[in-house]
């Protein structure tokens, strides 16, 4: 700073808010503020600084109350996941428990990348008074507070113990956030003291800053060896990532797959950058897959992969590819991504790639000629699942699962339907609105949809398995209206994941953001039950029993309602229809509870598996089996 440079006097936290209204990106040209607004619970330590400063003077910034950290933090991660990672919400919450609340939320934008500004309050810079309150004071430092548990899941973590440090610390951040290769959580904590303090900042920390989004171009030396791997194979797949879904590559990507014959399947972030209707697109890849989509994997000699992290049930716990026969071409901005399963690293922006590789392989065709059968039988298994039904005269096997039939008749008496999960989010899927938005977490819903939900809009599906964070999926259906206020948007939750996290659709309600929870209950957390059961072992915590094992049978329809919203509950196919359309005329959030049985989700299609940790001693003797299986199993695993 000059001697002559214009200064104007502010302190930290008044500082911050007037930094994050002038802050730009520049995506293809377009350029928009990037910093749409503020989540914050304000308590002790944020309270009288930020919470003053963003009163007095917001900017253009939209500040809303949270209700519960952790919520409102998923909020804000789901809105800069709908925005393709252009906009973001910064979150405040008070010192102490209040912050330490941000820790699980930023493992998930930690793990997805997503941006996401979070400002905790901290003990005071000048450790006077010590403790205060809500220290925790730990006898290893006297510097450490509940926030340095924020530096693990964070891609950039400061703490601002002087106000001129503030300005180093937001640039070094913004570069994170707004860099795609690098873009996650970036905590800046803000001692009490320190954020009231006041300093000469000079007015050049002020200015318009625009943070242009490069697409970085493949080098001709990546282009030239990937189109040769490519040209070299005769069955290539590309898995859909979700580095495809912010690059916004799905038309470069469709018409390589047309010109080229080359079938798409997709990972659970991937899915809906290509519309389900595209004919080469044969939906969920691995252990949560279609019959199509792992059928082509089965018989690939290369694969492709474009923005995607190989989670383990994308890879079938990486026993889907043998190196000895499957070449891979990894695709993405991530130098680490693109160094997995020893594949040809292209450190480059998908939709640049997939542009110019069209450009270099207009004369090549896959040997692909069944793709289109691939799809017609997933498509028939798909109609037989929407018709899948419990009735106590006629029972099913392969519905039941490792329940017993009288333990399910107890089930469907307990929770008064026979309606199965499958059939009811087939018909939903192919009764809402084609551009309406779903979102879903955790349990066995992310199965579910990932094979049998087909998007008929782009960007019409959001799915967190990442993290599989239990608890995510009502406060994202507010970020997502959020960033798309005039779709409607749908949270498919579980009742367990419901009832771990829901504080925000108090938020939905008190700001008129309309959001419609549709909730499947089946009294208990039944996709980690069904883990149990498969594996040998015996049910254990997992179901909603009462103290005389009775089933507990929760009225979430009036929980909601006593929250002010509309609700409805329900237990066939056709009140279900119904209670969606007087949904949709509302103009505040609903929420529908579906009743459905256990063990009536779908089951694994193709050779997948996924590995699990299996005990090695145990009395039982089909645990013991099972053990057996996974050593064989891991024994013929692919190594990479």
């Amino acid at each position: 700073m000059s001697g002559n440079e214009r200064t104007v006097r502010l302190t930290t936290a008044q500082a911050l808010v007037k930094f994050l209204n002038q802050q730009y990106l520049n995506v293809d040209g377009k350029i928009e503020p990037f910093v749409e607004g503020v989540f914050g619970i304000f308590g002790h330590g944020n309270v009288l600084g930020l919470g003053e400063a963003l009163f007095d003077n917001p900017g253009r910034l939209k500040v809303f109350q949270g209700h519960n950290e952790q919520g409102m933090a998923s909020s804000a991660i789901a809105f800069s996941r709908e925005s393709l990672r252009k906009k973001v919400y910064a979150v405040t919450a008070s010192a102490g428990p209040g912050s330490a609340n941000f820790v699980t939320a930023a493992g998930n934008a930690y793990v997805n990348n997503i941006p996401l500004l979070i400002l905790p309050a901290d003990t005071f810079a000048s450790r006077q008074p010590d403790p205060v309150l809500q220290q925790i004071e730990p006898a290893m430092s006297s510097a450490v507070t509940t926030n340095d548990s924020l530096k693990a899941v964070s891609k950039y973590w400061d703490r601002i113990e002087r106000p001129e440090q503030l300005m180093s610390a937001l640039i070094k951040g913004f570069e994170v956030l707004t860099n795609p290769a690098t873009t996650g959580p970036v905590t800046i904590c803000l001692p009490q003291d320190t954020e009231a303090e006041a300093w000469d900042y000079p007015e050049s920390f002020f200015k318009k800053r625009v943070y242009v989004v490069k697409r970085i171009a493949p080098s001709e030396y990546e282009m030239e060896k990937a189109s040769e791997i490519l040209k070299s194979s005769k069955k290539p797949v590309i898995i859909l990532g979700g580095g495809a879904k912010y690059s916004e590559a799905g038309e470069a990507i469709k018409r390589f797959s047309s010109l080229c014959e080359v079938p798409i399947v997709e990972t659970a972030t991937g899915k809906s950058t290509i519309s389900y209707n595209f004919r080469n697109n044969l939906g969920g890849v691995g252990v949560l897959g279609t019959s199509a989509a792992n059928e082509a994997v089965d018989e690939a000699d290369l694969i492709i992969a474009a923005g995607s992290r190989y989670t383990d049930f994308t890879t079938s716990s990486k026993t889907s590819f043998d190196p000895n026969k499957v070449k891979v071409i990894n695709v993405n901005l991530s130098r680490i991504q693109a160094l997995k399963l020893d594949g040809f690293p292209v450190v480059a922006d998908i939709k640049s790639f997939f542009e110019k590789l069209l450009t270099v392989v207009t004369d090549y065709k896959s040997q692909y000629n069944n793709l289109s059968e691939l799809k017609v039988k997933w498509n028939v298994e798909r109609d037989r699942l929407s018709k899948t039904t419990f009735d106590v005269a006629d029972f099913e096997p392969e519905i039941a699962g490792h329940y017993s039939h009288d333990k399910l008749i107890k089930y469907s008496q307990a929770l008064d339907t026979k309606l199965t999960q499958t059939s009811a989010l087939i018909a939903m899927n192919e009764h809402i609105e084609k551009d309406a938005v779903i979102v879903a977490a955790a349990g066995s819903l992310p199965g579910d949809v990932h094979r049998i939900w087909n998007p008929y809009g782009e960007y019409t599906y959001h799915m967190e398995y990442g993290y599989s964070m239990m608890g995510y999926e009502v406060p994202a259906a507010l970020g997502i209206k959020l960033a798309k206020p005039d779709k409607e948007v749908y949270s498919l939750v579980g009742d367990g994941s419901f009832l771990m996290l829901h504080s925000e659709l108090v938020t939905a309600i008190q700001y008129n953001k309309k959001i419609n929870v549709v909730l499947f209950n089946n009294s208990g957390f039944h996709s980690i039950n069904n883990l149990q059961m498969s594996h040998g072992q015996a049910s254990f915590l997992t179901e909603f029993k009462t103290e005389n094992n009775g089933i507990l049978n929760i009225d979430y329809a009036k929980v909601a309602e006593g929250y002010g919203a509309v609700s409805y509950k329900v237990n066939t196919v056709a009140e279900f229809m119904r209670a969606l359309d007087d949904a949709k005329k509302q103009q505040k959030s609903t929420l529908i509870e579906v009743r459905v049985l256990p063990k009536t989700m779908t089951h694994g299609y193709g050779k997948t598996w996924w590995h699990v940790g299996d005990p090695e001693v145990s009395p039982s003797e089909k645990i013991k089996e099972v053990f057996e299986d996974t050593k064989k199993h891991t024994k013929e695993a692919f190594k990479y």
